[in-house]
């Protein structure tokens, strides 16, 4: 759990918006493991249309798709970071963003909260949502 309160977030029109205009997601922490979050957010996500990409340190495939090693690593366009990691790599992971140049959003899971990096962010044209859930907001607009 993170010890911060949200102060740059997404507001409801936003999140609509981006589950509408989003196709591909790279998933970052996307476990392998069917009971854990990241892996049912990300079957749901994929349920619903969206191309999922795994960014994982092991396994070769999860949920039918390729895993890449670090968001620097796949090869094709990527619309949104869905981050399942840790507060602290959250700024590592906005710099990958900014560096990548095609990531529109950047979504972090229900308890990750890092104040600093949304601002980084937000400064670099990304939105920024912080400490939902992609699963239950996408299926609260359905």
């Amino acid at each position: 759990m993170s010890c911060e309160f949200p102060t740059v977030n997404a507001n409801q029109d936003e999140i609509q918006q981006i589950f509408s205009e989003v196709k591909t997601i790279a998933v970052i922490g996307l476990s392998p493991n069917p009971s854990k979050d990241s892996h049912r957010v990300a079957k749901y996500l994929q349920s619903v249309g969206y191309k999922i990409i795994p960014v994982y340190p092991k396994e070769d495939e999860i949920l039918g798709e390729k895993v890449y090693r670090s968001l620097a690593d796949i090869p094709e366009p990527v619309d949104m970071v869905d981050i399942f990691r840790k507060a602290d790599v959250v700024p590592s992971i906005v710099e990958a963003c900014k560096a990548r140049g095609d990531v529109k959003v950047v979504w972090m899971q229900v308890g990750i909260v890092h104040n600093e990096a949304a601002e980084t962010a937000k400064s670099a044209g990304m939105k920024v949502v912080q400490s939902r859930c992609a699963m239950v907001d996408h299926r609260n607009l359905a």
